[in-house]
């Protein structure tokens, strides 16, 4: 029994020390992209290959997503004579959640597990001791930039995301006679924005699809640069790594959706009401 509890206890430290480890990683990374030397044109790179080159699985992923909305938000309102309604309730599932939780889903799972390989790979063939050993510091030169690129890049191909899934929705409108475009496009508009939020006109898709994704970047990259810096074991730890990244950044975004969720709702109370008590949607 006592070696049970012993066995949990050192499992629960392990897991402890490597919080530390992850959080101390992006706190050093945070302060080295505000420091010289600052390598612009790395960060320049990670910002294409972590945007550019996560747009045509995004673009697939928002046409169908939207599409799929339509198409069953569709036939529970036929039922009850409300078909204009869906240019409202498509916009709001999108631009609210589906657009920015399946985007940084997507992402996660090219570029964490991309992140983790490659870093990994130089991590066993000692190239990060050799950028040592000619006095880079690795963070700065590896972590730093795709932390930025990830959190410049996601919100930027998030909106693309939604504005594809808007699209998805409004050619179900037209091939399935669900509503006239306009009736559409009109709904979508209306759930976008809200005349009564904050000090005037607040556009949702701004909140939604900015914030939300601005952390869900950093959490993405960070996910794959530690678990590749804590490569071991050659070939066979890369390929850990890689799955590791993967799933933590999936469980991350699903979590921190959450606390975003709550977080939004409440500013948005605060602002709306002057109070945490209102209950409010955003």
């Amino acid at each position: 029994m006592q070696e049970r509890v012993e066995a949990v206890d050192q499992w629960l430290l392990g897991q402890m020390l490597e919080v530390q480890e992850y959080f101390t990683l992006l706190g050093r990374a945070l302060r080295f992209s505000v420091t010289r030397p600052f390598y612009g044109r790395d960060v320049l790179i990670q910002m294409d290959l972590i945007g550019v080159g996560s747009l045509p699985p995004l673009l697939l992923t928002g046409l169908f997503v939207g599409m799929v909305i339509a198409l069953q938000t569709s036939v529970s309102l036929r039922v009850i004579g409300a078909e204009s309604m869906i240019g409202n309730l498509v916009g709001a599932s999108i631009v609210r959640e589906a657009g920015p939780v399946l985007a940084a889903l997507m992402v996660a799972g090219r570029v964490a597990s991309g992140i983790a390989a490659e870093i990994g790979a130089m991590e066993v063939s000692e190239q990060i001791d050799a950028l040592q050993t000619f006095g880079t510091d690795p963070i700065r030169k590896l972590v730093t930039p795709r932390l930025i690129a990830g959190a410049v890049m996601l919100p930027l191909v998030t909106l693309v995301t939604v504005a594809v899934g808007i699209l998805g929705g409004l050619l179900v409108c037209i091939t399935q006679s669900v509503a006239p475009p306009d009736t559409y496009m009109r709904g979508v508009l209306e759930s976008l924005a809200r005349k009564d939020f904050a000090f005037g006109f607040f556009p949702n898709i701004l909140l939604m699809c900015i914030v939300k994704p601005f952390f869900f970047g950093i959490i993405i990259t960070l996910t794959g640069c530690y678990y590749g810096l804590q490569t071991t074991g050659g070939g066979e730890g890369v390929g850990r790594a890689t799955t590791k990244a993967m799933v933590l950044s999936f469980v991350l975004i699903l979590v921190s959706d959450f606390f975003l969720t709550q977080l939004l709702l409440m500013f948005y109370n605060v602002i709306r009401y002057g109070s945490l008590r209102k209950a409010g949607d955003y």
